[in-house]
């Protein structure tokens, strides 16, 4: 620690503070189907979240010794070429957070440390194999695995549980859904809390604090998962809500299906040292929860802004990481107006924030008006009539209000609205595709 120079004390800050934006980011990968099914209440979701983030951290090394000596060439690498990673990582998380979209901070780091090392010293210090076997393999595959497994799990669940009460059910199944979003809670703290520590013990290596290849210390693993776990205590309610509301509308037996799924996949992960983001497993888990219930639809339209932040995330992160490194190359001044821009920045898109503010008092309002939502009506597209003239629409409360048994279509249509902000709730938002 004597050894930590002003500049390196600086990264580990700025190292932290991406740690608890990737807390407040994510809360939703375990939380979300939990609290939009009511198997836990919103606060007390986000602090059991956090407290297992904090036990995940002290559980593995494996990610973070990927990244600290995987994926650039630690010969010749600058701490402020990590300085300049984290910036970019950073703003893309407060920019996907402010419009409600589950980015992968895992990916927006990558991006950003990539972009700063091409910029400092050119293609040749990425290790390109690492990149394609660990970091865009497992981002392809993970969501694909997830999905597909909670999709079968969904329908193992309601074929066995097809003769039982459905109150009596459900009942049980809350309280899966909490066991399951313990477990991911702490398979995101096994996997995402370690890239922080990745990032710093890559940044004490250049530092000359650390030798290279050696493993994070102590301090390091404690300071991540505490920074972590303060993160998703704050809980990002914006993208709870896209995943618990968003996307589908789940039942507490594909709550419990989808936490399970993404569980699995997250800590086989973990284990073997993929860096995979557990965002795109959870959110795979999610989607395929949906298609995995008889009347069950995914919102692609949502769907599809998401999977466009995805193919963004690393170039975008990567441009500003690059940006930010140009600007440190200047010297002192530069590495002042880097800091400042960060700061500037996630300022502007905390005011952005507040106009229109989700929390967990909101959280779970079905008529609370997206960031992305000008009219307050999402289009009814093609596939979602195909489905409403063959299936009955999606089980709950909305499926049921003003309508008989014989007037499946109508029982969403007669929905009633609400407004909020001045905008119109849409009354066919439940079945839309």
């Amino acid at each position: 620690m004597e050894h930590i120079t002003l500049l390196l004390g600086i990264v580990i800050v700025t190292a932290l503070v991406f740690d608890f934006t990737n807390g407040f980011h994510d809360t939703a990968n375990a939380m979300a189907t939990t609290i939009s099914t009511g198997a836990l209440k919103p606060k007390t979701a986000v602090a059991m979240s956090a407290v297992l983030n904090l036990v995940g951290a002290f559980l593995s090394v494996e990610v973070a010794k990927t990244i600290s000596g995987g994926i650039v060439n630690e010969d010749g690498l600058k701490t402020e070429v990590i300085f300049a990673a984290l910036v970019g990582a950073i703003l893309w998380n407060l920019l996907t957070w402010l419009v409600g979209l589950p980015s992968s901070s895992s990916h927006a780091l990558f991006g950003g440390l990539i972009g700063a090392a091409v910029m400092s010293m050119g293609w040749s210090s990425i290790n390109g194999g690492t990149v394609v076997t660990k970091v865009l393999i497992p981002a392809i595959a993970a969501p694909l695995v997830a999905g597909l497994a909670a999709t079968l799990a969904t329908r193992l669940t309601y074929r066995i549980g097809r003769n039982t009460d459905t109150k009596a059910t459900a009942k049980g199944y809350r309280s899966g859904q909490i066991a399951s979003a313990g477990l991911v809670s702490l398979a995101h703290g096994t996997n995402d809390a370690q890239k922080t520590m990745g990032i710093i013990t890559l940044a004490l290596v250049t530092g000359g604090v650390l030798n290279p290849g050696a493993n994070p210390p102590m301090w390091v693993i404690v300071s991540a998962g505490v920074a972590i776990a303060l993160g998703t205590y704050l809980g990002g309610w914006r993208i709870i809500r896209t995943m618990g509301k968003g996307l589908t509308d789940l039942q507490p037996q594909q709550g419990f299906a989808a936490q399970t799924s993404a569980a699995t996949v997250i800590l086989a992960s973990s284990h073997l040292g993929f860096s995979l983001s557990t965002t795109q497993s959870c959110s795979g888990a999610v989607m395929g929860a949906g298609l995995g219930r008889k009347g069950g639809v995914v919102r692609w339209s949502t769907a599809t802004r998401m999977f466009v932040a995805w193919g963004l995330t690393l170039p975008a992160a990567g441009l500003v990481g690059a940006g930010a490194e140009f600007l440190t190359q200047q010297g002192p001044w530069g590495i002042a107006a880097t800091a400042t821009l960060l700061v500037a920045g996630s300022a502007v898109i905390w005011t952005l924030s507040r106009r229109n503010a989700v929390d967990h008092t909101n959280v779970t309002d079905d008529d609370v008006r997206r960031d992305d939502d000008t009219t307050g009506a999402e289009p009814v597209g093609v596939v979602t009539n195909a489905i409403a003239a063959v299936q009955p629409p999606p089980a709950g409360p909305l499926a049921s209000v003003g309508a008989s048994a014989d007037e499946p279509v109508r029982a969403t249509i007669a929905a009633p609205t609400s407004t909020t902000t001045g905008a119109m709730a849409d009354p066919a938002r439940p079945a839309t595709v």
